[in-house]
């Protein structure tokens, strides 16, 4: 399954929710892997103020409810709805969610109000289905200075956390912080970061690791993460005007970096705002992204980090671009890629989006695919289905459905885009 969460929590009973047919609506989002449980937060959009929990950034800007929480069933396709109780956590863009020990955290972010550096969790294996978020105050350490579009990564019951644009006072200003712009009545300074915070869930404890040795990356924010056993992987992001297209990695043991890594062969373009995937031991997958020249991507790459080559993947959609997206690993090392804009949402955002695409990174296994092949032809195999073991017949049900599910979201995509380019024609003319 997969859960999707906006950044608030939910405070209402599960009875309210809505058919499971029915798909969250189109914004920008966070996303992580719980076991079978994909997690996606969804954060804002550009749209009227229609709805009553709603809240305004600004005329035709709007945060999203944060008190729902959407699960997407991996094997049936179908979305449903639930409600979530507690300390809803503000309604904000940019945070930061990862799971660890089935607890969902989320870390600072932006709203209206300006940078936060809160954290919130929630146990998403409750046994009685009730999803419960809680402030988390007692706490002991200094946690990161206010900031959103920073990045995290899971090791070792610890949340460590890189990066992002914030503000600092006078005080904090360290060589960590890239100044772009400054208020000097207030003594506060706004601008990216490049320093490492961690939060041990454990111990329920903020400290700032000493770093060893190595060539820290430049500050950024927008960038993306991964960890491959002991290392932290941090690809691209924005700094200024430049986007940029380099890796580096972190020992999370030694605290050691590695430096700009150097890459045999061609490079994927400067980026940020992309997701970065682990796809096996040695191996992760870049997709999309908000190129240099401001154009949406919809290029995958994969980069071995054995022999520092990156490869593209030729055979994905060149239609289908993604920025401030998510992604997650599947049950079969499928990307599954939800939510985001497919447009540039600096100077347009017209193009948010509730699809979920699902990218192939080596082939389905043979049960998998013979599954897919019972789902798409069902009509034609009506008649056999019924005599297939019981527990056999509950997957092929299930595919059946996804299947359905499927045709019906495309040919709705289908007409979507027909009747757009309809306006557009007649605009033109």
């Amino acid at each position: 399954m997969l859960l999707l969460s906006r950044l608030r929590e939910w405070d209402a009973p599960w009875s309210r929710r809505p058919k499971a047919s029915k798909r969250p609506r189109s914004a920008t989002v966070r996303e992580l892997c719980l076991g079978r449980v994909l997690i996606a937060m969804r954060e804002w959009k550009r749209e009227e103020r229609k709805d009553r929990n709603i809240d305004s950034i600004e005329d035709n800007e709007v945060y999203l409810p944060n008190d729902e929480i959407w699960t997407y069933d991996i094997d049936s396709g179908l979305w449903t709805m639930h409600l979530m109780e507690g300390e809803l956590p503000t309604s904000m863009s940019g945070s930061c969610g990862a799971c660890i020990n089935g607890k969902l955290y989320v870390f600072g972010g932006y709203d209206d109000k300006g940078y936060s550096n809160r954290l919130y969790f929630v146990n998403l294996r409750t046994r009685d289905g009730t999803y419960v978020w809680e402030k988390i105050t007692n706490f002991e350490g200094k946690p990161p200075t206010p900031r959103d579009k920073l990045s995290c990564w899971v090791y070792k019951d610890r949340l460590i956390y890189f990066g992002g644009y914030g503000c600092r006072r006078h005080n904090e200003l360290q060589d960590c912080f890239d100044v772009h712009d400054a208020s000097w009545e207030e003594q506060i300074f706004w601008g990216w970061h490049n320093d490492v915070h961690v939060f041990d869930t454990k111990t329920q404890n903020w400290f700032q690791p000493e770093i060893k040795g190595g060539v820290p990356p430049q500050p950024r924010a927008a960038h993306t993460c991964a960890v491959l056993g002991n290392k932290g992987y941090i690809f691209g992001g924005r700094v200024l005007q430049t986007r940029m297209n380099d890796l580096h990695y972190l020992n999370l043991d030694t605290w050691i970096w590695s430096g700009r890594i150097p890459i045999t062969g061609e490079n994927p373009k400067h980026r940020s705002w992309h997701t970065l995937t682990p796809i096996a031991d040695d191996k992760l997958f870049l997709f999309g992204g908000l190129s240099a020249d401001n154009i949406p991507l919809s290029d995958g790459w994969i980069h071995n980090v054995i022999t520092n080559c990156w490869k593209q993947l030729t055979y994905l959609p060149k239609t289908r671009p993604r920025l401030w997206h998510t992604a997650c690993l599947g049950k079969e090392n499928e990307i599954m890629v939800f939510g985001g804009s497919k447009d540039d949402l600096l100077s347009l955002d017209t193009g948010h989006c509730n699809d979920l695409l699902i990218f192939q990174t080596q082939p389905y296994s043979l049960l998998r695919s013979c599954l897919d092949c019972i789902g798409k032809n069902a009509i034609i195999l009506e008649s056999q289905i019924s005599l297939l073991p019981p527990k056999l017949l509950q997957q092929v049900l299930k595919k059946i459905t996804f299947w359905t599910a499927a045709n019906h979201r495309e040919e709705q995509r289908a007409q979507k885009e027909e009747t757009e380019n309809k306006y557009q024609w007649i605009s033109n003319n």
